[in-house]
């Protein structure tokens, strides 16, 4: 077995983490579903899944976001 080495760049992992987490955050607290705020963003479920794990942090997606859930955009920026 061999040792497998990864390189991560954890500033902007954790920063796209912490976007993930406030969509989430945000989401869950208006009591969205994946499926309500895709219908209602126009993104799909799969999209939003990605966004809220921190593999897609595009800013079009977040705006869109954003006006779904009446939420400053800001709100997604990370700390």
């Amino acid at each position: 077995m061999t040792k497998a080495t990864i390189n991560l760049d954890v500033g902007t992992c954790a920063g796209r983490v912490d976007i993930g987490f406030a969509v989430k955050q945000s989401r869950e607290a208006v009591g969205y579903s994946v499926e309500d705020l895709s219908l209602t963003c126009g993104l799909t479920g799969a999209e939003i899944t990605r966004i809220e794990l921190g593999a897609d942090v595009d800013p079009g997606r977040l705006r869109r976001i954003a006006a779904a859930l009446q939420v400053p955009t800001s709100t997604f920026r990370p700390a």
